[in-house]
């Protein structure tokens, strides 16, 4: 529509100069058509919204072309674009006036150029415009219901993702209860009542006493063995298996590793005997998700886990060689680093790695260049040896 305008005002300018080259108002007429131009070029820069400073631009717009069919009537045929202009800013209130006054000034002015009434000058361009505005109302009507359907379906389905996961985590929170009740809290509760028994008769019955806190400690053991059955349960699979933190990536690098995706393992420096245990969970769910992004979106083939451990602190690194892209774009579609928005309701993603280093008092960096890779730095800092 805008080509179409900047193509009619120079066909107007055209066929004037080809007319009344040495007229007395070929200058007014050819200043009118750079200052018409002039604002035009504004328009795009001023959105498509009603605001004041956009009306301001669409008067003064209207008034310019006007002043010029007054001078020239066939720059009536600026009128189309204009009319679209009228219709996507102004309400359908204002906007069904303003396309009739547009209509009626192109009408004088081609009649104007006939000369005598011609019937299908005066009813072609009125029955033309009426069609127009019809179907662009009617148009911009079914638009908008179909992005506040749009809205709706979007809105339901993240009320019920979160809905879902809320019901998960209670029915979870439930499950815990349950387990802690019937056994770590049972098992507490016996031992207090054994201790306060021994307490009891440790001067007057010694031997009960002693069976008492023997008994006591044996609940204990069994408690302490519910509690690691509770530890090994929450704990990931591939930790579980007791074998640490670095034959665990080794693992998630075997199942991720594809015909078109290889991954690798490199340590440095030799990691402590023994972590704690929310350290290895997060860094080897951080890897978990950072390698299913570079397989989701990366478009990569090779891809590289390091584990870095200093005397201060641990550091996990996923590098890829895949596509990249710029961080300081929260929508690009990252390789290790960046969610896509399914991934935003799924809760997986960079704010999922951010959360647990957060936890944990630790660090996330990336680094990426559009069509050089990525890297991704999780670091979590240790108490001194």
């Amino acid at each position: 529509m805008h080509t179409a305008f900047f193509v009619l005002l120079f066909a107007s300018v055209a066929r004037y100069l080809a007319r009344h080259a040495g007229g007395p108002h070929t200058p007014w007429a050819i200043a009118l058509s750079a200052l018409l131009a002039g604002l035009y070029v504004l328009g795009p820069a001023l959105g498509t919204r009603p605001t004041p400073r956009r009306l301001t631009w669409l008067g003064l717009v209207v008034a310019a072309w006007a002043l010029l069919v007054v001078l020239a009537p066939s720059f009536a045929w600026c009128a189309v674009p204009l009319f679209y202009t009228g219709l996507r800013t102004l309400p359908p209130r204002a906007a069904i006036p303003l396309a009739a006054l547009l209509t009626a000034l192109a009408v004088a002015a081609q009649l104007s150029l006939a000369g005598w009434p011609d019937p299908n000058v005066l009813l072609a361009p009125p029955a033309v415009a009426a069609v127009a505005t019809t179907v662009f109302v009617v148009m911009q009507r079914q638009a908008a219901r179909r992005d506040a359907l749009i809205d709706d379906l979007v809105r339901t389905r993240r009320d019920l993702a979160a809905t879902e996961r809320r019901e998960g985590t209670l029915a979870e929170r439930e499950r815990l209860a349950r387990e802690i009740h019937d056994t770590l809290a049972q098992g507490l509760s016996s031992q207090r009542m054994l201790l306060q028994a021994a307490d009891r008769l440790w001067d007057t019955a010694p031997g009960t006493a002693r069976g008492h806190v023997r008994t006591a400690a044996a609940i204990a053991e069994r408690s302490l063995a519910e509690a690691r059955r509770f530890v090994h349960d929450l704990t990931p699979a591939d930790l579980a298996e007791g074998g640490g933190l670095l034959q665990a990536l080794r693992a998630v690098a075997e199942r991720e590793t594809t015909p078109t995706l290889t991954v690798r393992v490199h340590a440095e420096g030799s990691p402590p005997e023994q972590l704690p245990a929310p350290v290895e969970s997060a860094l080897l769910r951080i890897a978990q998700g950072a390698l299913a992004n570079v397989r989701e979106h990366a478009a990569a083939t090779t891809a590289t886990l390091t584990l870095t451990c200093l005397d201060d602190q641990i550091v996990l690194d996923v590098t890829d060689d895949g596509r990249g892209f710029d961080p300081r774009i929260p929508a690009a579609a990252g390789a290790a680093a960046l969610e896509t928005v399914a991934d935003e309701r799924r809760g997986h993603g960079l704010p999922a790695i951010r959360a647990r280093l957060r936890q944990l008092g630790g660090t996330l960096t990336i680094e990426s260049v559009p069509g050089e890779g990525t890297a991704l730095s999780a670091a979590i800092p240790l108490e001194p040896k």
